[in-house]
């Protein structure tokens, strides 16, 4: 009979909900939710006239990142984000890096997700309905230049 008091050895996987957000010069947001960190390359088909095989060769092209949505409650007299859109005017814009950390059980960063030239793109209020007793959540859609991940 094996002790039921020994630890397993076999890695666990690591929980999604202990996260930060950097915010460039806003500091730290508290967010309900990120998605988004999502990296992908457009795709480059090409056949030869002379090839025998009748196929194409698959090749990758350019880099594309995903625009990355930040959900959170809002509250009383926080405007934070709503100010972080009003910070982008028609040829003005403040770009700066983002940084979003995945955290252990003793606050300590586990992930990495860094975001270059990120700034502001949509800011949606919340929805609301008379019938529900939900969470007033606003959410803040990033665009950014590049994405890049570490693990610590």
């Amino acid at each position: 009979m094996a002790d039921e008091n020994k630890q397993s050895t076999t890695p666990w996987p690591i929980p999604k909900f202990h996260f930060l957000v950097f915010l460039g010069d806003h500091g730290t947001i508290a967010f309900q939710e990120v998605s988004g960190l999502d990296t992908e390359y457009d795709q480059i088909e090409y056949r030869s006239g002379n090839n025998p095989l009748f196929q194409v060769n698959k090749m990758p092209n350019t880099k594309k990142y995903s625009d990355i949505t930040l959900k959170k409650g809002i509250s009383k007299g926080d405007a934070s984000v709503f100010d972080y859109l009003a910070r982008v005017k028609m040829n003005t814009v403040v770009k700066e890096t983002v940084v979003i950390q995945l955290l252990d059980e003793e606050d300590k960063p586990l992930f990495t997700w860094t975001l270059q030239n990120a700034f502001p793109k949509k800011v949606s209020g919340t929805s609301m309905n008379a019938k529900t007793s939900e969470v007033a959540i606003e959410e803040l859609v990033l665009a950014h230049e590049g994405l890049n991940m570490t693990q610590q």
